[in-house]
């Protein structure tokens, strides 16, 4: 509606022009009171604060055993596609190393939202290490289950001298 066209609304406000309306003539929405900064800002800031660094610390050792969930899952995922090689284990398998490998490389960013002087991230980053190790190491299992790791000696064989002979057989008819 235009200016002077209609009834004009009770509860709108011209922001156009500051200088005919000071912030005093607004009143205060229900339940807020104006109070001056005191002492306990300060120690409502130290609070803040506290809380803050543990809830850094909280998350940070969540980041950290995630990998354990998805160790559960991956070891379930490999069971169930079984011990022969086939398309879908070898992928299960290979998608079990890979995991780990992107995610040792990526400490420092997964760490780095946790990064505060008060918080201290070395025993969360050691148990994601450990928690991704374990996880490649039951990659690795199960590359030896399905029998693609060169565990056997036969299957070194091609870098083994032959055999000397120990003895020669003959016998029979000479043929001339």
């Amino acid at each position: 509606m235009e200016k002077g066209k209609g009834l004009a609304r009770r509860w709108a406000v011209e922001l156009h022009d500051a200088s005919s309306s000071s912030s005093s003539s607004i009143p205060d929405p229900p339940g807020f009171t104006r109070s001056a900064p005191d002492a306990d800002d300060a120690a409502g800031a130290r609070q803040r604060k506290d809380s803050e660094t543990a809830w850094k610390a909280q998350k940070a050792w969540e980041v950290a055993q995630a990998p354990f969930k998805n160790l559960m899952m991956m070891g379930f995922m490999m069971w169930m596609a079984g011990s022969t090689v086939h398309l879908f284990s070898i992928g299960i398998t290979f998608s079990a190393l890979w995991q780990p490998i992107s995610a040792l490389r990526s400490v420092g960013k997964v760490f780095e939202p946790f990064k505060d002087p008060r918080v201290d991230t070395l025993a969360p980053k050691l148990v994601f290490i450990a928690l991704n190790l374990a996880a490649m190491g039951l990659g690795v299992w199960k590359l030896n289950t399905l029998g693609l790791l060169p565990t056997n000696a036969s299957d070194w064989v091609f870098s083994l001298a032959p055999a000397r002979e120990v003895e020669y057989a003959g016998g029979g008819i000479p043929l001339h």
